[in-house]
């Protein structure tokens, strides 16, 4: 559907792009121009620390001059890739071809790898291996130019490095799904496995290690990958947006090397996935993710969407992201996989930059842009991971992002959080968040998500929105009362630092201390962040609430990650009309930003 009205909207010249926002720039130019000034960067702190070795370098986070954020040096190893990809690739973009200074930047780095690597300090590092495929990407593309004793210096360090890899990957080859459960890791760290496995046994002559990634590879492909375009990490009822990102590298570095159709269709449907569930800011939808609740706008496999003119457009909408200034070496070595893959041609918009698109799932998630609003909606259902810290719990069903204001009201799971909940009940002492049944379904005029609980199911509404006001109106019906203790919650994103004024006339700058607003302080509204949100008048708002960061294995503890929960407890009542059985109440509310 959203292909077809693409389509249809570039037919009738109605394709405009996203007020506020330039023009996406042209790839992959935008690649070379992130390059360089990242060579720039890496240049000037190793130039800092003369003598530092792989273990300094990681270690020191530099502190941006004009702001507060710290540029992370984890996974320096990926610094290797961009001067590479800049000295030995040939592009009318690419300034700095054949320039020695970066074939000796290279050289630094992949000595100084090989260096760690000869005193143990590399391997251990987490995720070791996603640095020794950057360097063996630069090994491929420099090997003429670095004499025999490093080119064999280096070989024998990669080599060694990937064959650690055969053991683990040989032993989960027939494993049920390449999911954790059955994995006992992740599947985007198995697949990243076999991709380097692939490509180490292509460059150095391995056609056992050749063999093994691709037979990993052309079952990620073909087996494990929904019909929705994304690889679950956990099952297969929804997706890790962001791990998504890493899995799909791997089979399009597959697609690359082998050419194989199987590949390039699931780089199709990969493309459609991602390019749909983003936000207007670049940033993946955080409601139908079931691991993480916020992730850094992706530099991951963008070189995968470029094999299709949409998914150019999409590239270009998420390059334009991207600050020279702040780029993390993950993010940086990233961008040269990208410049280093890139398929040009024709050109499509985003999806983001059309009038409106609407786009829904298989299983029970859809996403709408009408205007400046994005709604998505889920009603995805998973087994709670109990003991697995990883994976959060499907608890939240609806996000809205407005494209002044930024993301409103966020769906984002998480984890024996209950108070987080969209919808909750005690029941027999039992608390239960998640829904038992859902439907989503999603029309011209107006969408709707139904979720059933115990005793009583929710019907959200989502009627198109004006320009400057959106509605969200949810319908309880008791279907096997009575409903007690139950409850309806919004998480809010608000901002610390910025006044929160409600409809009572109370002031509020928003910081660390706990906030508890009842109906008499609220006053049926609040107006926050250039956006005014009117309720139910028994609605009652709590700040802040950190949700459960996966990670940490516990609550959050910084208030950039708090959300404001406001909640409306749930009282069906029997409606006037004698000839409707089941008790219910409505609960509405209004969502404006500028003039109404």
């Amino acid at each position: 559907m959203a292909e077809l009205l693409r389509a249809a909207l570039l037919a009738f010249g109605l394709v405009s792009l996203t007020a506020g926002r330039a023009p996406a720039a042209e790839l992959p130019a935008r690649y070379y121009q992130l390059m360089v000034a990242g060579c720039s960067s890496i240049e000037r702190h190793l130039d800092e620390q003369p003598y530092a070795d792989l273990k300094t370098i990681e270690r020191v986070a530099e502190r941006h001059t004009s702001s507060s954020l710290e540029i992370s040096w984890t996974h320096f190893g990926y610094a290797i890739l961009p001067p590479a990809v800049l000295y030995a690739k040939r592009h009318p973009a690419n300034p700095r071809y054949h320039d020695p200074k970066l074939l000796a930047l290279a050289i630094r780095i992949g000595d100084m790898l090989a260096a760690a690597d000869e005193k143990n300090e590399f391997e251990p590092r987490l995720d070791s291996d996603w640095d020794t495929y950057t360097w063996l990407e630069a090994y491929r593309l420099l090997a003429a130019e670095l004499g025999e004793p490093r080119r064999a210096r280096w070989k024998r360090r990669i080599v060694r490095n990937a064959a650690l890899l055969v053991p683990n990957a040989i032993d989960r080859l027939d494993s049920p799904w390449y999911q954790s459960p059955f994995l006992l890791t992740s599947p985007n760290h198995y697949a990243q496995w076999a991709s380097l496995l692939l490509v180490s046994g292509r460059t150095f002559g391995n056609p056992e290690w050749e063999k093994l990634g691709a037979q990993i590879l052309k079952r990620f492909a073909t087996t494990e990958q929904s019909a929705d375009g994304y690889w679950g990490e956990h099952n297969n009822s929804g997706p890790t947006t962001g791990y998504n990102h890493l899995t799909l590298q791997s089979v399009g570095l597959y697609w690359e090397l082998t050419h194989d159709p199987d590949a390039l269709a699931a780089l199709r449907r990969a493309t459609t996935f991602h390019e749909n569930f983003t936000f207007l800011n670049s940033a993946p939808v955080d409601v139908i993710n079931d691991r993480n609740r916020h992730w850094a706008i992706s530099s991951w496999a963008h070189f995968t969407f470029s094999n299709f003119p949409d998914g150019r457009g999409y590239a270009e909408f998420l390059s334009d992201s991207f600050n020279p200034e702040h780029m993390t070496m993950d993010l940086l070595g990233r961008i040269a996989q990208n410049a280093l893959y890139y398929h040009e041609g024709p050109t499509e918009p985003a999806p983001q930059s059309l009038p409106e698109y609407h786009f829904q799932m298989s299983v029970p998630a859809g996403i709408r842009k009408t205007g400046p609003w994005q709604v998505a909606l889920s009603g995805l259902m998973s087994t709670q991971a109990i003991h697995n810290q990883y994976y959060l719990d499907r608890q939240g069903n609806v996000s809205v992002f407005h494209q002044k204001a930024g993301l409103i009201v966020t769906g984002a799971g998480s984890k024996r959080q209950p108070e987080l909940a969209t919808l909750s009940q005690t029941v027999l002492g039992q608390t239960a968040y998640m829904p038992i049944s859902t439907r989503l379904q999603m029309g011209q005029r107006e969408d709707r998500l139904s979720l059933a609980y115990n005793t009583f199911f929710s019907d959200l509404f989502v009627p198109s929105p004006s320009e400057n006001e959106l509605a969200l109106r949810f319908r309880i019906t008791e279907r096997s009362g009575p409903t007690e203790n139950g409850r309806l919650t919004l998480q809010l994103i608000l901002k610390v630092g910025e006044v929160l004024e409600t409809g009572a006339g109370k002031k509020i700058t928003l910081g660390a201390d706990r906030i508890e607003l009842g109906p008499a302080d609220l006053g049926g509204s609040i107006r926050h962040h250039g956006w005014t949100m009117r309720f139910d008048p028994t609605a009652r708002l709590v700040w802040p609430v950190y949700p459960f960061n996966p990670y940490g294995n516990a609550p959050e503890t910084s208030l950039e990650w708090a959300v404001g929960a406001l909640s409306v407890d749930l009282h069906p009542t029997q409606p006037a009309d004698p000839a409707i059985r089941h008790r219910a109440q409505e609960i509405d509310f209004a969502i404006s930003v500028g003039d109404r």
